[in-house]
Order: structure tokens, then C-alpha cells, then sequence
């Protein structure tokens, strides 16, 4: 979207230079009335005129520090908005609305969604925002009103304008958390082959979550720097299930490991006795053998032996 944000064009003084003007016309005035009282002065015109611009002068001066800007309004017009940090002075009919180009972290509150299977997941961002467009956060979206908190004639401060741009930002995050959470199966057992998903994602997640986010954001002149996923569990409601699920299937790959590493050393044990000639074992001994060694390495517990006192034959 095309911005209509530009800088600020109209006249600025050096803000202790004007300060020194006023001054003078402080000075001026006093010495305007104090000859119309000695008589020197047929009428007041200097101490009037004086007075008046002493008052309306200091309506011009304006202050700003590093990424802090002023967007200005002439009766309601955009007419720019102005950068320059620093002690200044501007038209005093100028109107200035402050806001902050500096980085903020939001960190919302946990929100329970379904991911691609159907599964009801806890699951939390955190996210790293900033102003990009003056023009469209002030004017594209209903701030003012927002940071007025919703009557539109309270005084409207710098942080109360902020906190209504956080509180755009955190509705569209939830909105966009809520569409990457459904686009994705939980962990692997629920993925189909080799699919992303919310476990193992990673750095993948967070690029497709940054820029959902920043789709939203463009009407708004708000920009997300950095978006990541930093909760993420299965509901309260089946998380018992879900956690015995995964001890059943942790169960099942160690058992895997062990039969694999069982069958390997019998097998190892039977061509040993088989290539040093200490015992030849008939198919019915093998067998009675390879049950018994399975027994001992697959068992949960030690084997209690049993000594064979007979002859094998």
C-alpha cells in the first residue's frame, strides 16, 4: 500500500533563537508600558502588542528526542511530519501530534485454538513492533478515538496513543496466531509425512507467523521487527491423554532399540560358540537358548538363573 506519509516542509526556527526573540519583545513590551506611565507614550500600543505576542509565541516551541516525530496538522490538514530532533519553533497555529518510532516488545496473553487435526493447544507469542508510517497509523486506523479511550475529546498523550496502537496490534496478532496454529498439526505423531509442524517448526513457524502479522499490519502503518512462539501445549482438557500417548509411543521406540540390540548380540553370542567350537547346539538348543537370552536382555528386571546340572545330551 502506497504511503502518504512525507516530511515536514513548513517554517522552523531554532528553538533558543526564538526564545531569545520572545524575550526581547518581553523586554520590549515592559519598556512600552513603562513610558505610557512616565508619560512618554500617548497610548499602551507597544506594551499591547507586546503582551500579545508574548502569549502566543510559546505555543510554537516544540521538543524532540531521537526516534520520537510529530505529525502537523494545520486546521485538520496533514501538512507533514517533522523529524528533526532537537529544541524547535514552528507556526503556532500548527497543531502536533507526538508519537514514538521507538521498538516495543508485546507479550499477549496465552490463547487456546485448535491446530490442523482438530486438537485444542494452549499456545503464546511474543513480538517485537515499532511505527513505520506516521500518516497511516494516525489516520488510516481510529487511534485517536482508542487512545482517548473511546470519547474522542479527552486529552490524548504520547503513551495513551501508544497503548492504543499495542492494542490494534495485539487483536491482529491473536487473529493471525490463530490462522498459523491452524495451519499446522501439533507434533509429529499428528502430522502426515515429513510435515511441519508447530513442535519442530522452529524458525520456519515464526517467518510464517511474522508475516501473517505484517499482512494485517499494513493498513495501519505498524510494523512487527520480530514474532515468535514462546508457549505452546496441548489444552488442559487432554493434556493427560496426550501426555500418555507420548510416554506410549517413547515406550515402544525403547523397546524397539532393545529387541534390535537383543537380536543383535544373541546372534553374536551363537556364531561365536559356533566359530570357537566350545559347544555345538542342535536347532532345538538354539532356540531354547536364543529364548532364554532374549528373556535376560528384553526384561525389565534381572532374570533369576537357573542352574542346569545335567547333561546336555
Amino acid at each position: 500500500m502506497e504511503t502518504k506519509e512525507f516530511e515536514f516542509k513548513g517554517f522552523t526556527m531554532n528553538g533558543f533563537v526564538a526564545l531569545f526573540i520572545l524575550f526581547a519583545i518581553i523586554g520590549f513590551s515592559v519598556w512600552g508600558l513603562v513610558a505610557f506611565t512616565n508619560g512618554q507614550m500617548s497610548t499602551p500600543v507597544l506594551f499591547v502588542i507586546g503582551l500579545f505576542l508574548a502569549c502566543i509565541l510559546p505555543i510554537g516551541f516544540r521538543k524532540l528526542e531521537p526516534n520520537e516525530a510529530m505529525v502537523m496538522l494545520f486546521f485538520g490538514k496533514y501538512k507533514g511530519t517533522f523529524t528533526k530532533t532537537g529544541f524547535h519553533w514552528v507556526n503556532f497555529l500548527m497543531t502536533s501530534k507526538k508519537v514514538s518510532m521507538r521498538a516495543r516488545n508485546l507479550n499477549p496473553d496465552n490463547i487456546k485454538v485448535n491446530d490442523k487435526t482438530g486438537n485444542p493447544i494452549m499456545i503464546g507469542q511474543i513480538l517485537v513492533w515499532k511505527l513505520k508510517d506516521t500518516y497511516k497509523a494516525m489516520f488510516e486506523i481510529d487511534s485517536q478515538t482508542m487512545a482517548g479511550g473511546g470519547s474522542g475529546t479527552a486529552p490524548v498523550t504520547v503513551s495513551n496513543r501508544m497503548r492504543a496502537f499495542e492494542s490494534f496490534i495485539q487483536v491482529q496478532s491473536d487473529a493471525a496466531l490463530r490462522e498459523v496454529a491452524g495451519m499446522y498439526a501439533y507434533d509429529e505423531n499428528e502430522a502426515e509425512n515429513g510435515e511441519l509442524t508447530l513442535r519442530s517448526g522452529g524458525k520456519e513457524i515464526n517467518d510464517v507467523l511474522l508475516s501473517k502479522l505484517n499482512e494485517r499490519l499494513t493498513m495501519s502503518g505498524l510494523e512487527v521487527l520480530e514474532a515468535r512462539i514462546n508457549y505452546l501445549a496441548y489444552s488442559p482438557e487432554i493434556a493427560a491423554v496426550m501426555l500418555r500417548r507420548q510416554q506410549a509411543a517413547a515406550i515402544i521406540s525403547a523397546r524397539e532399540k532393545i529387541v534390535e540390540g537383543a537380536v543383535s548380540m544373541v546372534k553374536m553370542a551363537l556364531d561365536k560358540l559356533k566359530d570357537e567350537g566350545v559347544v555345538e547346539l542342535d536347532e532345538e538348543r538354539k532356540a531354547a537358548m536364543v529364548s532364554n537370552l532374549m528373556v535376560v536382555l528384553c526384561a525389565d528386571e534381572s532374570a533369576q538363573p537357573v542352574v542346569n546340572t545335567g547333561s546336555l545330551y
